[in-house]
Formats: structure tokens, C-alpha cells, sequence
């Protein structure tokens, strides 16, 4: 299936509603899935985007609905995701939803990758979720043609896969037949906001009437919350992948030092080296660096950074701040963000598949492509009610991991938008975490 773009023919152009319970700002996987759950407890929604259903990173991912190696605090919600996930095809009649559980396989080639495989895995007990740790034997048998001298590994049976670029669109769909409005290139410029409360949004295209509002906008929330004159530290960071062609050989989804990869549909795999971040250096990169030091501390290795942001990119220099109801907006000028594909990663592809999976690299990359990740200080997403204005809701900073724990987290965010039982403790996920003098502490990215 081609990449989405702003090229990608508009599915979705409801006429916007004069009036709805809830404005969904954003439809990928965050925005769709919140909106659908929302439609099943009976509320009115309206999801607005401003490129195209799944444009940008929630088709762009790696396609993992993972447990493992989560952290502590979104575990439990990523369990219900994936409990979610395994049965989002039958309720919402869509194929393209479909959840493949061929587990996942985490491989050490050194003691230190094996004892954090077996501090995660202390973890895992805990919850009685069904990973188990892997002797070389067993490493080398879960992962055949995965070549390395393994000291041995992770498995978690449960988990598995879907695919991105067709799933979200699906969900998408399943909304619409549920009652939400769903309007594609129409972006929202701001919030409406009287008397510190939450009264709709106003689009490029109209105002909408809505007393609660979820933003889910990605890697552009930060950049719109600051027009709401709310601070959201998130930096933007450039993730590439690749697919090969078809092969007959099936596998779990692997993490191996240097290659990532997953089977797809379409009988090739996704595959990524998974130890390259990019970071393009922007006003904010300066602003929340003290909030951000712990984890770049953590990921030093992983993290490259690249001069400034191209121009459409969020954050790009001399990008206007600030803005009314009646200006054009940077969403409006980047309707879909396209990154390329890293230079570096290709060649670091390169030169793993044939040290990794000969026979990957035989059957060649097809492709490449980008995306951008919207991550947080502590790599941790915001599932959260803003202190103020009253009825503005955060679902965003899902740090890479956000197409897995997308169902679960939507499910999450619809109960708290109506004001029922969420099941979880959310203190983790809130919004002023990083103003309140909390601790930073960076969970696995």
C-alpha cells in the first residue's frame, strides 16, 4: 500500500457539526481509537485532522502490539491493549484489523543486554503476563536464520503485530459507522476557552461546539498547546524503516542488536536497525533541556542530532508561535508530515541484514520510509485532564510505543473524558509531571 500523504485522495469530509459532546483533535491511532470507544459509551464526537486518517507516525511504525519491556506504569495499560487488539477485528467487522500473535524475541549478545532482559522480566512475574526467559539454545530455536552468538533472551508469546497503514484507516472507518464525524485536511487552529472552561474549537473550516476537547496531535501537540498558553515538553525525533520483499520464511516479531524486524502481511518484513534516533536542533531542544537530560543520558548512543528542522517540520526555525482563530496555521501548511528516510540508517541496513538475515538481505529493501515520534522527558506518554482549562484532555507523547498501546490507551481516555472508572492509576501520565518537581526517571524507549 503507498505511504499516505497529502497526495492520499481525502476519505472523510463530513461538513463539520454546529455541536458535539467531544472534538477530537488528530486522527491517528490515539485520536481513532478515543473517538470509537467514546461512540460506544453513546457520546457525540467529532475527529478532525488536519492531513489524512493514520498520515504520520501511526502508519509509519514499526506494526509491534508489545508488551514486553514496557514501562512499569504503561504495562498495565498496554496488557489491555493487547487484549483489546485481539478482538478489535470481530467487534468492528474490519479485516484490516486483524492481530497476528506470533510473539516477540528479544536477543543478548552480552551479560548487560541479558540483565536488563532479566530485570524487565521480575517485572513480568508480577503481572503474570506469560514472558519467560531464554537460554542460548532456545534463543537460536526462537529465532531461526537470526544469526549471532546469542547468551541467550526473552520471549513473550502474547505478543504480537497488525498492520499499521491499513489498520488505523479501519478503526477510522468503524467510528464513522458508530456516528462520529470524521473530517480529513480541515485543521483545528485553536481551542475555544471562556471563563477557564473548554467550549469548542475553532477550524479552518468552522467552529465546533464541544465542552470537552481530547487533543491526540502527535508530534505537532506540543506546538499547539502552546498557542493554549500550556507548556508540553516533548521533543520531535526522526524514526526510519524499511520493508523487503515477500519471503516464504515466517518468524516472531525480533529485536536483535542492530535489526529490528517483523513479518508483515504482504509476506516481506519490516525491518529497522532500532538503534538510531534523530533529533533535529530547535528552539525547544533548548528550552526543556534540563527536563531531558536523564533520558538523553539514557539513549546517548541511540540519539543523533541533526541541524535544524526543515521548513514545515514542528519546531522549524522562525515557525510562527502564535496565532487566532482567523490566521493560517504551520498545520495548515504542513498538511502531512513526510520526513526521508535516514541516510544513516540505510546504511547501517546495509550492512546488518546480510550479517543478520542473509536471506532478508537477499530478497532486498523494497523500501523506505520516515516518521516522526513525539517523546517525552521520561519516554512516557500524557493520558490526562489539564489542570486548566477544565475539559481539555491529552492524549500524546507516546514515545514510539503508541501504535501498540493505542486501543488501550483510547479506551482509557474515553472513560476519562466522561468522567467513568479508567481501572488504572494515572498519576504517571499527567500533564504537569514535569512542572511539579517530580523526579525524571526515563522509562525503556
Amino acid at each position: 500500500m503507498p505511504m499516505i500523504s497529502e497526495a492520499t485522495p481525502v476519505v472523510h469530509a463530513d461538513p463539520l457539526p454546529d455541536a458535539v459532546d467531544v472534538a477530537v483533535i488528530g486522527a491517528g491511532i490515539i485520536g481513532t481509537a478515543t473517538s470509537w470507544f467514546l461512540a460506544q459509551r453513546g457520546a457525540k464526537v467529532a475527529l478532525i485532522e488536519k492531513g489524512r486518517v493514520a498520515g504520520e507516525q501511526s502508519s509509519r511504525n514499526w506494526g509491534w502490539v508489545r508488551q514486553q519491556g514496557r514501562d512499569r506504569d504503561e504495562l498495565p495499560i498496554m496488557m489491555e491493549s493487547n487484549r483489546i487488539w485481539r478482538s478489535l477485528a470481530k467487534h468492528t467487522g474490519e479485516k484490516d484489523l486483524t492481530f497476528t500473535g506470533a510473539g516477540l524475541v528479544y536477543l543478548a549478545e552480552n551479560q548487560h543486554g541479558l540483565d536488563r532482559f532479566e530485570a524487565w522480566h521480575d517485572l513480568a512475574r508480577e503481572h503474570q503476563l506469560d514472558t519467560r526467559m531464554l537460554s542460548p539454545e532456545e534463543a537460536r530455536e526462537a529465532a531461526p536464520g537470526v544469526e549471532g552468538h546469542w547468551i541467550g533472551g526473552m520471549l513473550t508469546p502474547s505478543d504480537g503485530r497488525a498492520e499499521p497503514s491499513v489498520a488505523v484507516p479501519a478503526l477510522a472507518r468503524a467510528a464513522k459507522r458508530l456516528g462520529v464525524s470524521i473530517t480529513e485536511n480541515c485543521a483545528v487552529r485553536i481551542v475555544d476557552i471562556q471563563n477557564g472552561s473548554v467550549r469548542g474549537v475553532h477550524t479552518e473550516a468552522g467552529s465546533v461546539r464541544a465542552d470537552r476537547v481530547v487533543l491526540a496531535g502527535g508530534a505537532w501537540s506540543t506546538y499547539f498547546a502552546r498557542n493554549a498558553g500550556l507548556d508540553l515538553p516533548q521533543l520531535i525525533v526522526r524514526s526510519s524503516v524499511g520493508r523487503t520483499r515477500p519471503v516464504p520464511r515466517e518468524l516472531p516479531n525480533i529485536s536483535a542488536p542492530g535489526l529490528a524486524m517483523n513479518r508483515r502481511a504482504d509476506g516481506g518484513y519490516t525491518v529497522t536497525t532500532g538503534d538510531v534516533v534523530e533529533h533535529y536542533l530547535c528552539a525547544r531542544s533548548f528550552r526543556d533541556l534540563s527536563k531531558f537530560l536523564p533520558l538523553l543520558k539514557k539513549s546517548a548512543r541511540e540519539l543523533k542530532l541533526r541541524p535544524k528542522p526543515p521548513a514545515g517540520y514542528p519546531g522549524a526555525w522562525g515557525t510562527k508561535t502564535r496565532w487566532s482563530a482567523e490566521e493560517v496555521t504551520p498545520f495548515e501548511r504542513t498538511r502531512v508530515l513526510n520526513p526521508p528516510p535516514s541516510d544513516e540508517v540505510r546504511r547501517r541496513l546495509a550492512k546488518r541484514l546480510p550479517e543478520r538475515a542473509p536471506w532478508l538481505d537477499e530478497a532486498g529493501v523494497a523500501e523506505m520510509w520516515a516518521g516522526m515520534i513525539d517523546v517525552t522527558p521520561d519516554a512516557v506518554p500524557y493520558i490526562c485532564e489539564v489542570p486548566s482549562p477544565a475539559g481539555l484532555f491529552i492524549g500524546t507523547g507516546m514515545s514510539g510505543h503508541g501504535f501498540g498501546i493505542g486501543p488501550g490507551a483510547g479506551r482509557v481516555l474515553a472513560d476519562l473524558v466522561l468522567g467513568r472508572p479508567t481501572g488504572f492509576d494515572l498519576s504517571r501520565f499527567r500533564f504537569e509531571r514535569f512542572a511539579d518537581g517530580s523526579p525524571i526517571v526515563p522509562g525503556p524507549y
